[in-house]
């Protein structure tokens, strides 16, 4: 997110970003335009759209979209937790389906189901038995690798869990903390899918062998990252399948993903219990299925749109394939021992 948790701006990151229309669309002038022109949408520090898009938005609705970054998705869904009796906005993007059960069960989202078309793509991604998160897009959370670090050193790239405990890469890897990440939280449930029980002892190994744990996406891949645009020192870090177009340099790739570490993540839009301008929050949800908003997903976010409508970029199939078969966790195991595997992958990693 994402994400999309990908090659964002910080500037943007950032950013508030409000359009300049201030004229109530018909659709809601009958009714309080002073009490529903104006939204307030949270989302996670690696939102972006288009400005000409939320500009003709604005213009086709009357309504004012201000849009607020408290932080990563995983400082996102506990922002939304903690302020659920006087919520900070309107609507909120960017809690996933590692997340999505706790911000359910904690009451943070009214219900609204969405009449735009995409919405029946979207449906394949809903949380089974609530009707008050809406999928806007997904992709897989994987591990990245800096191609030329490896061809340089004439290291083989690693291709699985298991490689990453080998002495070769001692040092090499930098990931999030799942904790406060929503990448983090993936990984980590990847682990557990692929090592079930002794994930743990996985874990162990990973630490003996010099893993890096930081913050958040950003921390991990603008900072870590040792692919050209970057300079970090880790070569081997946690981002997504759909990360390496956007490192394309002279028509050649400098990353790739490691499609067999790949957890499946998809976001969600949703409308705030307690919103202040819950109608014109609900234009918003739509809006986030509509083609405009769609389209500008890939290029913005590096992320796959749900629309089924929409093309993402040629380059993709190159460069950002989709794994065939993502590590995935039963969403209701994922609620049940959330906090427990955060615990326990704390006491392992950072005792």
């Amino acid at each position: 997110m994402r994400i999309a948790r990908i090659a964002v701006p910080a500037a943007l990151a950032a950013a508030t970003l409000t359009g300049c229309s201030t004229t109530p669309h018909p659709a809601i002038a009958s009714g309080s335009p002073s009490a529903e022109a104006e939204v307030t949408v949270l989302t996670h520090d690696s939102f972006a759209v288009p400005d000409a898009v939320v500009a003709q938005f604005e213009k086709d609705t009357g309504i004012t979209v201000t849009f607020v970054a408290p932080g990563d998705a995983g400082s996102l869904t506990n922002k939304l937790i903690l302020t659920k009796d006087a919520p900070l906005g309107d609507v909120a993007y960017g809690v996933d389906n590692t997340f999505a059960s706790r911000a359910i069960a904690e009451g943070v989202f009214a219900d609204y189901t969405s009449a735009a078309p995409a919405a029946k793509d979207a449906q394949r991604y809903a949380v089974e038995g609530s009707h008050v998160l809406t999928a806007v897009d997904y992709s897989d959370v994987c591990l990245n690798y800096d191609v030329g670090y490896f061809a340089d050193h004439h290291l083989a790239v690693p291709q699985t869990f298991d490689d990453l405990l080998k002495p070769e890469y001692k040092g090499l890897l930098s990931v999030t903390n799942p904790a406060t990440s929503s990448p983090g939280l993936a990984f980590l449930l990847a682990t557990i899918a692929a090592k079930g029980d002794a994930w743990r002892d996985y874990w162990a190994g990973l630490v003996a062998n010099d893993v890096r744990v930081t913050a958040s996406w950003s921390d991990t891949y603008y900072t870590d990252f040792s692919a050209p645009n970057y300079g970090g020192d880790y070569p081997l870090v946690l981002s997504y399948a759909s990360s390496p177009p956007s490192e394309v340099i002279d028509g050649e790739p400098t990353t790739a993903a490691l499609l067999d570490t790949c957890f499946r993540q998809v976001e969600y839009v949703g409308v705030l219990a307690g919103a202040k301008h819950p109608a014109a929050a609900q234009r918003v949800v739509d809006w986030m299925l509509s083609d405009a908003f769609q389209a500008s997903v890939p290029e913005n976010m590096y992320v796959y749109p749900v629309s089924g409508s929409v093309q993402v970029p040629a380059e993709w199939a190159a460069y950002a394939p989709l794994t065939q078969s993502p590590w995935t966790v039963d969403p209701a195991a994922i609620d049940a021992n959330r906090e427990q595997w955060i615990r326990e992958w704390t006491q392992v990693v950072q005792p």
